[in-house]
């Protein structure tokens, strides 16, 4: 025969809180483990971020006359790179990661050896400032700039020369990009509201194609499939469908200040390439980083940080995601690899020629009559689960030996307000609540007031403590009438029924104030 201990079951309160913030999906997880280090006193606003395309993707940041190229496992400054005669605008590595260009405000673009920080080739032609240079992905031989003058000019590097100016914009050029298919098309941004695709190879400079985003357009970017692009301008991000003919696809506005710059990301599992979702990452100056979701057409994730967003950057190999705000303070996430830490484990277990033969467990030792209890089970394992022996608060004990009143008294004593509505509820059940009411003495009963006037006006009790404080006044009247002290509980009691009554004719003027707005902004 079983024990009366086996089939008794803690009471637990059945009126559990909803939580007002949803779970945590797997890919908020994912953005999540991004571990946030800052790097502070960059004098000025970080105006651009790269990264290398080349292992192990070091970063660079441009801030007032300065370009610092920054080491991705360590965060520290692997180069400072100064020769600039005004404030340092944009940068990009060529696609080996052995040169880097970066321009500034004074119309000059440089070229730099990563390692020796030597300039290379100065290309001057801008006569305003440079807002932005790019180097193709597959192309170690141009590049694209544009800027104030509202020109965009395709570059040969080697012989510091403009091999094209593309003209077509009305207003300064801010931003530009490379597709990732073809070395030969780029698109650009402007003040003038218009984003523009161009080919080097059409005669004439002329625009391929042109989008109006609405506002002045202060980042753009080609999405991995070279078909569609996202630019950002005012509050919003924008998805176009270029081979559709420059169709817009969503508009998304989830930010309440300016988007100040866009970026691409990817989401999945390490060393699995097809896998991976890529996502449009943008950073405002509502301080909020968001991260967008252009299959599903949704905002999958959000971040706040405390100052205004310029810039933004994420690392080929997923691995570490720049952000930089006006102050002068980088926020670089970087995230664990479990893989590569083990394989880097077993790596430095070999290199040191350790081999370690596990001993065979033989009855003369002790651990072979306790081996396998740490063992896991298996994906493909049987499980026999052995019986928990479960712990009763003191509460559950009486109730268990029906003791009722005891109980009541018991967990009034406790001062949880969740166990004590699962023993009211536990009483209901058992039709013996309004007897324990009944046969508490004076001070019990004052304990049990208090405790109704404290939660009987919380929404989560109020359904079950209420009846109950109705059916205690009517029963315990003449008690409560002789005693001074169960009178002043009551005076609470009613205090507090007052005051809720007053909150919630409140809280209804203020709904029949803002349902008339609703309505006419639903009809807007």
């Amino acid at each position: 025969m079983a024990e009366p201990n086996s089939t008794f079951k803690p009471v637990k309160p059945k009126l559990k809180p909803k939580p007002r913030t949803p779970k945590q999906t797997p890919e908020s997880k994912y953005w999540s483990s991004f571990k946030t280090h800052q790097i502070p006193d960059l004098i000025s606003s970080i105006t651009s971020l790269t990264f290398s395309p080349s292992p192990p993707h070091p970063f660079a940041a441009t801030h007032s006359t300065s370009l610092k190229i920054f080491n991705p496992q360590t965060l520290s400054t692997s180069s400072t790179i100064s020769s600039f005669s005004d404030v340092v605008s944009s940068a990009s590595f060529r696609c080996d990661g052995l040169l880097i260009a970066a321009s500034d405000l004074s119309g000059l673009i440089q070229v730099f050896d990563v390692k020796t920080r030597t300039p290379l080739r100065k290309l001057r032609s801008h006569t305003r400032p440079v807002r932005f240079l790019k180097y193709p992905l597959h192309d170690k031989l141009h590049l694209v700039s544009g800027g104030d003058d509202a020109v965009v000019k395709y570059w040969d590097v080697a012989s510091e020369t403009p091999l094209l100016e593309l003209l077509g914009h009305k207003d300064y050029v801010r931003c530009g990009d490379f597709s990732p298919v073809s070395h030969e098309m780029c698109v650009t941004g402007s003040y003038d509201h218009t984003v523009k695709l161009w080919d080097v190879r059409v005669t004439g400079s002329k625009t391929v194609m042109e989008v109006n985003h609405g506002k002045p357009v202060e980042s753009v970017v080609f999405l991995p499939s070279g078909g569609l692009v996202a630019t950002a301008g005012g509050n919003s991000v924008r998805i176009w469908d270029f081979i559709g003919g420059g169709k817009m696809v969503y508009s998304m506005e989830s930010h309440t200040k300016t988007v100040t710059s866009v970026c691409v990301g990817r989401v999945g599992k390490e060393n699995v390439e097809e896998g991976r979702e890529h996502r449009v990452l943008s950073v405002g100056l509502d301080g909020y980083m968001k991260v967008f979701d252009y299959g599903r057409m949704k905002v999958t994730h959000s971040m706040r940080f405390p100052a205004p967003l310029m810039s933004i950057g994420f690392s080929p190999d997923c691995g570490v995601r720049v952000i930089g705000n006006s102050n002068g303070v980088m926020y670089v996430g970087k995230r664990k690899m479990k893989e590569e830490n083990v394989e880097s484990g077993l790596r430095s277990f070999w290199s040191l020629g350790v081999e370690q033969e596990r001993r065979v467990m033989r009855p003369s030792y002790f651990r072979y009559f306790h081996r396998g209890q740490g063992e896991k089970p298996k994906e493909g394992d049987y499980l026999v689960m052995g019986p928990k022996k479960v712990k009763l608060a003191e509460h559950d004990k009486l109730l268990k030996k029906f003791r009722h009143k005891e109980a009541l008294v018991s967990v009034l004593g406790n001062k949880n307000p969740e166990n004590v509505v699962a023993v009211m509820e536990e009483l209901v059940a058992r039709r013996k609540l309004l007897k324990c009411v009944e046969n508490l003495g004076n001070e019990e009963l004052g304990s049990l007031l208090m405790f109704l006037q404290k939660y009987s006006t919380v929404p989560r009790f109020s359904g079950l403590l209420m009846g109950l404080t109705k059916k205690v006044l009517e029963m315990r009247v003449e008690d409560i009438r002789a005693s001074e002290a169960l009178k002043g509980q009551i005076r609470n009691l009613k205090r507090s029924v007052e005051e809720e009554i007053r909150i919630q004719h409140s809280l209804q003027e203020l709904q029949g104030i803002i349902s008339p707005l609703l309505r006419i902004a639903g009809r807007g």
